[in-house]
């Protein structure tokens, strides 16, 4: 193992979401890494369970930590930590800093701790969580907040959201916003966009959703809409890219019901590597979740150089501020009529795709790297003071 910086210390990054490819948060786990890396910092992997990994260089060639745990197993060893049951220090040795990155804090007492919170959805939205995943949440989250040296909030949404809910100290909470990988840009290859094409069974023209089907990603507003639209513009399609998550029967239901069963491309998950070349395919992006922490997929929409349609709650006006159109996530009339403005209007889908390229560059991985280490940097340097 290569040793790290002496003004570090030894960092420890739970890459256990990226490992298993989690949506959103191996995203960040990932990306955040690949910056960090980049800046020279001496970074150790953490995988509850790396018998099924997916991380590729440079991640998979970091010296890795694991519990050799599955991800059950881990949580439930983790809540044990919090109340009687032994300390996880045995599965760090060596480590002076710990950064939690999905919503799991091991109780250390050897270690410093980071821990960022993406949301407080289950809170906020509990209908659209899993019981398990519920309780669990509202029972330990609390406790990971207090034992956390630092937090990041991703957003200052999610910071205004956890100082109503908790009683935290204001100074404790440092917003970090994610990034945009280079990689999403609007000059992907001709090539390379008709290979996605092709093998997803894409339509010629098509509005895109990107997202994980559960409730909170209200997926049902956006093919309401979508249902309303087809009279007006028969050549356009449907896409929506996301694997299945929980509580999506009644989705698929509705799907059904509104005659679209074989009218709608679920692209399921689609690898990382493809979402460039899927995102500049399409015509214009749909985003109607009813809650986000950040809102990874209309930044990487915008970095694309394509007009966004975005719900307007939570965190997601910070996101896209004026280079999307802002809709209420229930509202399918508006959907509806931001949608068809778009899709016939070519000079207006170019402005919004313009002001949107302008847009994503505020949002930095490299930024973000500089800021987490500073992070990591202060509370070590506050421990030896």
């Amino acid at each position: 193992m290569s040793s790290p910086a002496p003004e570090e210390g030894s960092y420890c990054i739970d890459l256990s979401a990226a490992a298993h490819e989690r949506a959103g948060l191996g995203r960040y786990a990932s990306a955040l890494t690949e910056a960090m890396l980049a800046k020279g910092a001496a970074l150790t992997a953490f995988v509850n369970d790396p018998r099924e990994s997916g991380l590729r260089p440079p991640l998979s060639d970091l010296p890795t930590r694991t519990a050799g745990l599955s991800r059950r197993r881990w949580r439930l060893r983790a809540a044990a930590s919090y109340f009687g049951g032994p300390s996880m220090d045995r599965a760090f040795p060596g480590i002076q800093l710990f950064h939690a990155t999905e919503h799991l804090l091991p109780k250390l007492t050897r270690a410093n701790t980071v821990f960022t919170l993406h949301d407080i959805a289950y809170l906020l939205f509990p209908e659209h969580h899993l019981p398990r995943n519920r309780i669990y949440l509202r029972t330990m989250m609390p406790r990971f907040l207090r034992r956390a040296d630092r937090i990041i909030a991703v957003s200052e949404n999610t910071r205004r959201d956890a100082l109503r809910s908790y009683p935290l100290d204001p100074e404790k909470i440092e917003v970090i916003p994610e990034g945009v990988e280079p990689r999403f840009r609007p000059d992907i290859e001709r090539e390379d966009v008709a290979d996605v094409r092709r093998r997803l069974g894409l339509p010629e023209r098509f509005v895109l959703s990107v997202g994980t089907i559960e409730p909170r990603k209200n997926h049902a507003t956006l093919v309401e809409a979508y249902a309303s639209l087809r009279d007006r513009h028969r050549d356009v399609g449907l896409v929506i890219a996301g694997g299945r998550g929980w509580l999506y029967e009644r989705f698929f239901e509705r799907v059904r019901g509104l005659g679209l069963d074989g009218q709608v491309v679920f692209a399921d998950h689609v690898p990382d590597e493809d979402m460039p070349a899927l995102l500049n395919a399409a015509e214009v992006f749909a985003f109607p979740s009813e809650f986000e922490g950040f809102g990874l997929p209309p930044l990487e929409a915008m970095a694309c150089g394509i007009p966004v349609v975005c719900s307007d709650a939570a965190s997601l006006p910070e996101v896209v501020g004026d280079a999307g159109v802002l809709v209420s996530p229930r509202d399918v009339g508006a959907w509806v009529k931001a949608i068809d403005r778009l899709l016939g209007d070519p000079t207006l889908r170019a402005g919004f795709g313009a002001r949107g390229l302008t847009r994503a560059r505020r949002f930095s991985w490299d930024v973000a790297a500089d800021r987490t280490l500073e992070v990591y940097r202060s509370v070590l340097a506050s421990t030896r003071t």
